[in-house]
């Protein structure tokens, strides 16, 4: 918040300058009534433009005939402008109608405006419940010692246990007016948040998807390289705090249990008189269904961006290849025309010859060898102790295979220690195959884009099975520090 974020901001965030518009009543209210209020995702041009058209006349007969002197498509066209970036305008595949959707920065200007009236109850009990639950959740969730988790889950049977006794006794305390009411207006000021930010969440993505497209039309390497590059940014962005957050929202949400429970709740809810008297949008009886409209549509987003990228790699090999063709007919049409006409005179020719000059005293001096003098032994035969099959019993150990292996744990997670690795794929060949693994950790042998830090803080023990001197199948431990790999 210094003075020199919020004057970049003011300049270049599209939220800020929306709200410095003189049009901006005419923008927000507009984009309210067609896009939040209805929970529309994508609007054509055509309806769009109609829309507006018929709340500009309406205006201009309150205020006056040059109030807003530009035409619909206009005013639609200035607004999905670059310097503005209010709205978002594309064209669907196979289709040429321009298409509209609100930007993330418009939708946060219209909820921040729509905060701005004047409330008749602010609630802050609920809110401050859901902060204590939610602390509770975070240290229920890391408590690492079972001893303390058991005996948090003991009192907390014991409290519900005893909640139970009062309500079969006839003392079942319930919600007044006043806390029924706060807890229904942060329970809709969570469902519009939480709309909002699925168009977030598919902005992101489309940002991925150009980032990726920018980074294909400009690689010059091979193409493995580029897949797999390309592969590991879309598991980063499904492995991030967003991506996991956003799947397990999905799963939980597309339950038909967990969907018919939140259709009976908000209508045991909405029937109360207190929510009633609060004049709730209509819409709230089928907030759930709004959210599965716009995580649906996210998901489309995603899989239409994947299939458009497929096509667009598909796109840049098939002209790759195209370009091999021509290159080999342009070789095979040279050698043709040179078939028939051989080249007259020298063929090749050496610009300088030179001759290598030895001189005499440059030789080395004879020099006798010295000849050994064998003393006189009586050579007796006898009987070898030695068993000369171990010679012959000698392995390899293929390090080619060791980091394809680290290769391909490396696609899944962005990291992963050698105690992770080799408990996905145990060691073949014992102690022979470890130290190979430390050897591609030391020597940064592991592959290309590939590396290795040692922790010597941790000390983690290896095992693996072996046989003894006897074919006796034993385990075998090494203690070393911690190695962990690196994409």
């Amino acid at each position: 918040m210094d003075h020199a974020t919020l004057s970049s901001l003011r300049d270049r965030h599209p939220a800020w300058r929306l709200l410095a518009s003189p049009h901006a009543p005419l923008i927000a209210s507009f984009l309210h009534r067609v896009f939040v209020a209805p929970n529309v995702r994508a609007m054509s041009e055509a309806d769009l433009a109609e829309a507006l058209e018929d709340a500009l006349f309406a205006l201009r007969e309150q205020l006056g005939a040059e109030t807003y002197p530009k035409g619909a498509s206009e005013y639609l066209n200035d607004w999905a402008a670059p310097d503005k970036g209010w709205l978002r305008k594309f064209y669907r595949p196979g289709t040429d109608e321009a298409q509209f959707d609100l930007t993330p920065a418009t939708e946060k200007a219209i909820v921040w405006l729509a905060s701005l009236t004047e409330r008749p109850f602010v609630g802050t009990e609920s809110r401050l419940l859901t902060l204590f639950a939610l602390l509770e959740q975070i240290s229920a969730g890391t408590e690492v010692d079972p001893a303390k988790r058991a005996e948090d889950l003991r009192h907390k049977r014991d409290a519900l246990e005893a909640e139970i006794a009062r309500v079969l006794a006839g003392d079942a305390p319930l919600l007044d007016d006043t806390a029924v009411k706060d807890r229904f207006l942060q329970f809709q000021q969570l469902a519009r948040e939480l709309l909002a930010d699925f168009r977030e969440v598919e902005h992101n993505f489309r940002g991925l998807d150009r980032k990726v497209r920018e980074k294909i039309a400009l690689w010059e390497g091979a193409k493995g390289a580029l897949l797999d590059e390309i592969m590991g940014e879309r598991d980063a962005i499904g492995d991030s705090d967003q991506g996991r957050s956003f799947r397990a929202f999905w799963d939980f949400l597309m339950s038909s249990r967990r969907q018919e429970e939140l259709s009976e709740r908000l209508d045991q809810v909405l029937a109360l008189p207190a929510v009633a008297a609060l004049n709730p949008d209509p819409r709230t009886r089928r907030v759930h269904h709004d959210w599965l409209e716009a995580g649906e549509h996210t998901q489309r987003t995603v899989a239409l961006l994947s299939q458009q990228l497929r096509r667009f790699l598909d796109d840049r090999a098939f002209l790759e290849n195209r370009r091999i063709l021509e290159l080999l007919h342009g070789i095979e049409g040279q050698a043709l025309a040179l078939r028939e006409s051989m080249p007259s005179g020298a063929v090749t020719s050496i610009d300088a010859m030179g001759a290598d000059i030895d001189l005499p005293l440059e030789r080395p001096l004879h020099t006798p060898s010295a000849k050994p003098r064998l003393a006189e032994l009586v050579l007796e035969a006898g009987e070898a102790e030695i068993d000369t099959a171990r010679l012959f019993d000698q392995f390899v150990v293929d390090k080619a295979r060791l980091r394809a292996g680290l290769q391909r744990a490396l696609r899944r997670k962005r990291q992963i220690t050698l105690r992770d690795l080799l408990e996905a794929e145990p060691l073949r060949q014992g102690l022979a195959e470890l130290v190979a693994y430390l050897e591609l950790a030391h020597a940064g042998d592991a592959g290309d884009g590939l590396r290795a830090v040692v922790d010597d803080r941790v000390e983690e023990p290896i095992r693996w099975q072996a046989r003894d001197a006897d074919g006796e199948p034993v385990e075998r431990c090494a203690r070393l520090p911690r190695v962990i790999f690196v994409r």
